[in-house]
């Protein structure tokens, strides 16, 4: 994901069983593998979702955002809430920090749970734990 393909979405543009049903995000490679984990959000019959996470701050080599993206990714944490962001059709949850933990996913899930008005307790998460890149 490059930092200029990213654009706001609007959490009433997804789909409404994200807010209806029990929902699992699941991720596709492993959370130790850096700023960039991708997923995705299923729930009964319905297609599944592409829905990544984007740890913001991360600057080396160069940044994953815009510094727009991260100032509005650093607002909406401090509120309680997660920016939700995409390139193309993939949501992506833009988080503040530069890696994530397994405490920081079920934040953000919780969020975005919030932000599709569903409760928190509808979410599951399904992690990897991948290989340390560091």
């Amino acid at each position: 994901m490059t930092a200029g393909a990213m654009r706001r979405v609007d959490p009433f543009d997804l789909p409404e069983w994200l807010g209806e049903e029990q929902v699992t995000w699941a991720a596709e490679s492993g959370l130790r593998g850096g700023h960039a984990v991708p997923g995705r959000l299923t729930g009964g019959a319905h297609d599944p979702v592409p829905c990544d996470l984007l740890a913001v701050d991360e600057a080396y080599p160069v940044p994953v955002a815009e510094q727009d993206v991260r100032h509005d990714a650093h607002q909406a944490w401090r509120h309680g809430q997660v920016l939700l962001v995409g390139p193309g059709d993939r949501l992506t949850l833009a988080v503040p920090g530069t890696r994530f933990t397994a405490d920081l996913v079920l934040d953000a899930m919780s969020r975005l749970a919030k932000a599709v008005g569903a409760s928190p307790d509808h979410y599951s998460v399904l992690l990897r734990i991948g290989a340390d890149t560091r």
